[in-house]
């Protein structure tokens, strides 16, 4: 492995940490509920802040004509519209600023000719599903704008699971830079090495999915404010299924995808799932001849389910704070990021 390569790698890293800075501000913005204050997409010119009284009052006149401004926040102090404003503002301004941390540096790798022709496609790859995910994002915020003053929660599932997405494929990328293809040197080794590496990575691809779905799912959650309308654990409003689980307006199937009841009791269901498979997983990496790294992120993978499942009973038994929220949202990504590590080095072993 080169030094090149590992710069390379590093650089990526760095970029996989401005994404979930990326995802841990979209959870801001949601919770603090601030996204529906910027009324229009401005990729280029909406870089700076309104400055001075003329443009406040231009930006809070068109807040106050939209149907949050109308419907629920009708006579907002222009203080208060000042703080939900920022919040939003940092979330887009965050999103350039991504796309600067890629581009600057990956054009200037490519004119000093440092990148393969298929890590240089990977990394174009990377730009276009984020140039998506803005969009996406932008997609999100006019179904808040149209007619009634709240977005769709399935676009904002579809927000984060791209943010997640690209979360877990610059990772990918980057431990590729940062560790080189080892090849067994026996028939027998590579024999035990293949089995091991077959059953981790069985374990591994089913604790991916188990996080991601589950993640995607709190996205439903933050959504509908599914968190609040049983905030009791473990059991649910004094039962284990709760009464009213199924909305009889929407039906045994769409009640899970659309009534916050039924959301939150799918969401622990998943996130009691994840946990056993995540354990599984590392039990699995425990005995076996794997990389160091596929240890490390076994331990890791097993000490942040165990934080998460805390962090989101606290979350709900106190009604869902900002801080208890917001930190339930970062350990998800970090769980993610070390179940994307534990595949990897898993498939490396």
């Amino acid at each position: 492995m080169t030094g090149s390569s590992r710069g390379i790698g590093r650089w990526l890293l760095v970029v996989a940490v401005f994404i979930m800075a990326m995802v841990v501000v979209g959870g801001l913005t949601r919770l603090s509920r601030s996204g529906l204050s910027i009324v229009d997409w401005k990729p280029l010119t909406g870089v700076l802040p309104p400055i001075g009284d003329v443009e406040w009052a231009a930006e809070y006149a068109k807040y106050q004509a939209s149907p949050e401004g109308r419907l629920v926040n009708h006579g907002m102090a222009m203080e208060a519209f000042q703080r939900i404003f920022y919040v939003e503002w940092a979330h887009r301004l965050l999103g350039r600023v991504v796309g600067l941390v890629v581009l600057v540096p990956f054009l200037w790798l490519l004119v000093r000719r440092r990148l393969s022709r298929r890590l240089a496609l990977s990394i174009v790859g990377l730009l276009v599903l984020g140039g998506l995910q803005g969009l996406a994002g932008w997609l999100m915020v006019k179904s808040g704008l149209s007619d009634r003053p709240h977005v769709s929660h399935f676009r904002l599932t579809i927000h984060l699971s791209m943010a997640l997405l690209l979360f877990c494929l610059t990772l990918w990328v980057a431990f590729g830079q940062l560790w080189p293809t080892t090849t067994p040197s026996t028939t027998t080794t590579t024999t035990t090495t293949t089995t091991t590496t077959r059953g981790l990575l069985r374990w591994g691809g089913a604790a991916l999915v188990a996080v991601a779905v589950t993640i995607m799912w709190g996205g439903l959650v933050a959504g509908t404010h599914a968190g609040l309308v049983a905030p009791t654990f473990p059991l649910m409003n004094g039962a284990l299924v709760p009464a009213g689980l199924i909305d009889a307006t929407l039906g045994p199937v769409w009640s899970f995808f659309e009534a916050p009841l039924a959301i939150q009791f799918i969401h622990r269901l998943l996130a009691y799932l994840t946990t056993g498979i995540v354990i599984g997983a590392a039990w699995r990496a425990r005995g076996a001849d794997v990389p160091r790294w596929c240890k490390v992120a076994a331990t890791a993978m097993v000490v942040h389910v165990v934080v998460q499942v805390t962090l989101g009973a606290l979350t709900v038994l106190y009604f869902v704070p900002i801080s208890l929220a917001s930190a339930h949202q970062v350990n998800a990504t970090l769980l993610l990021g070390q179940v994307v590590l534990f595949v990897f080095s898993a498939r490396r072993g």
